[in-house]
């Protein structure tokens, strides 16, 4: 058989002659102080191996003892994704060889998780509702980080040699794993995507993760086969491993329906197998042949003694769940009174949360999203950081605002203010003192500028005498310019036709 790769195929195509379906398993690093068996700290960003156990790298006669809270806010997660929680369930010992595994097996969850049989409504761009539903969400620890060193890619193959950092070995997970996912058609990529960015939402909504995507906080294991009718056997299902943003999730599964489609049309069968994502090329790449859960060679953890969470403990933590995020959306964009497209462009920029507390500051809606999603929107495009990292916050935008709405700074005024706010030299109404930038409301000030203007151009005057008040503007405009843009242009406007019915 030939060894070259096929051509993809064109992705419309592909979806016109296969049905795919997908499946995604989401790992989630809690955020809790201490790794899941060890009081190792999970601090990010420390230098390696400085935040190791006995426990945490697998040395004889070390000991594990559970992280209560790990437990807590898996239960938090299976809750918030309408799971089952068990009354009783157990680890085991996942064995495989992994330099970043230090024990040479992974403590985890096999046939007996802390949640299962669950599910989540996701909402697509359009409105659209897909119901996904949750096999299990269980409990395990995060391997360590291997940095392979010299070669072009990257990767192991290719490198001169390899460095382990032990930091990550032990720090708590919940692996989240969808039933098949069938039915969606050509917009199973993204599907793919609105899932996973609904889960991210509902762990920070959850507070038991920081949930960034870009530290490897959530990752993604997206799983993808194809077969030729709705009605057919599932197809053989290929697995691109850690895929760690939105967009990249969405891409990578539409390369694999392509990518797949082109094995079938060449008369090949698809290898099972996990694949790796490349950002760079939007490709992916065989990893090795997947393994299936016997390969493992499960067996129950003999030092950790079953987790049997009490019905009113479970109970007493249903109680303490917040407003999940696509209620929450819901009810705020009748309360703000966004268009549908509005407020799909706040929630793509993660902006609800700057808005909300722009509202709270005092703003009414409209204009707090005028600012998050006008000035500050491209000023942040500009700098390359996301809306959150600007250095203003909501309550002043909501303090600029009131300025506005006061009549102290008009519009072109306010911008200059945020600029000052953003360039660090305090709040608005300092920025405003410092800068004089108050709107000039004194008559006296105003009636010398108008008067200024009106004797510079006489035949303006002669024509709005004469009924026209189009020219009105022009000397609206030479007295902004003359008081630098702050005069009240209302006020500047009243003036000069009083004074030219006066003339």
């Amino acid at each position: 058989m030939s060894t070259t790769t096929p051509p993809l195929v064109d992705y419309d195509e592909a979806i016109s002659r296969f049905d795919p379906v997908i499946g995604i398993e989401v790992h989630v690093e809690l955020g809790t102080a201490t790794k899941m068996f060890d009081g190792a700290s999970t601090e990010f960003g420390a230098e390696p191996n400085t935040q190791v156990t006995p426990v945490s790298l697998g040395l004889p006669g070390a000991l594990p003892a559970l992280n209560g809270k790990a437990v807590e806010s898996a239960i938090k997660i299976g809750l918030a994704l309408n799971c089952e929680i068990a009354e009783l369930c157990r680890f085991a010992r996942k064995n495989y060889f992994y330099p970043d595994v230090p024990k040479n097996f992974q403590t985890s969850q096999y046939d007996e998780p802390i949640a299962f049989d669950g599910w989540i409504d996701i909402e697509l761009d359009d409105g659209e509702v897909v119901r996904v539903e949750i096999e299990r969400a269980h409990m395990e620890e995060d391997a360590g980080k291997n940095t392979h060193v010299g070669g072009a890619t990257g990767r192991i193959h290719g490198a001169e040699y390899s460095l382990v950092d032990y930091n990550r070995a032990g720090i708590p997970l919940v692996e989240i794993v969808t039933r098949p996912i069938t039915g969606v058609g050509d917009r199973a990529p993204e599907v793919a995507r609105a899932y996973v960015q609904t889960l991210r939402d509902i762990f920070r909504a959850l507070d038991v993760s920081e949930a960034r995507m870009e530290r490897g906080n959530v990752r993604a294991d997206v799983n993808v086969s194809l077969r030729a009718t709705p009605e057919a056997p599932l197809g053989t299902r290929t697995e691109t491993k850690n895929v760690n943003s939105f967009r990249s999730v969405e891409r990578a599964v539409r390369h694999e329906i392509s990518r797949q489609a082109g094995v079938l049309d060449a008369g090949r069968t698809v290898t099972q197998e996990t694949r790796h994502w490349h950002e760079d090329t939007g490709v992916t790449t065989a990893g090795r042949v997947k393994s299936d859960a016997e390969d493992y060679r499960y067996f129950p953890e003999p030092d950790l003694v079953p987790v049997a969470p009490s019905r009113e403990w479970v109970e007493e933590i249903r109680a303490t769940l917040p407003e999940m995020p696509v209620a929450r959306r819901r009810r705020l964009q009748t309360e703000w009174g966004y268009a549908d497209a509005e407020m799909r462009d706040v929630v793509n920029a993660g902006a609800i949360e700057l808005i909300e507390a722009t509202v709270a500051a005092g703003a009414a809606p409209a204009a707090a999203r005028k600012w998050w999603m006008g000035e500050l929107a491209r000023t942040a495009k500009t700098e390359g950081v996301e809306l959150a990292d600007l250095p203003v916050t909501p309550e002043q935008i909501g303090q600029l605002q009131q300025l506005v709405d006061a009549g102290r700074v008009n519009d072109k005024l306010a911008r200059q203010v945020l600029a000052g706010v953003l360039a660090g030299e305090g709040s608005p109404e300092e920025v405003v003192t410092a800068r004089g930038l108050e709107v000039v409301s004194d008559d006296g000030a105003l009636l010398a500028a108008v008067d200024e203007a009106l004797a510079a151009q006489p035949d303006v005057v002669e024509k709005i005498r004469g009924g026209n008040q189009g020219p009105v503007g022009a000397i609206i405009g030479a007295v902004m310019k003359a008081t630098r843009g702050q005069a009240d242009a209302g006020r500047v406007r009243e003036i000069v036709l009083e004074r030219v019915q006066q003339g």
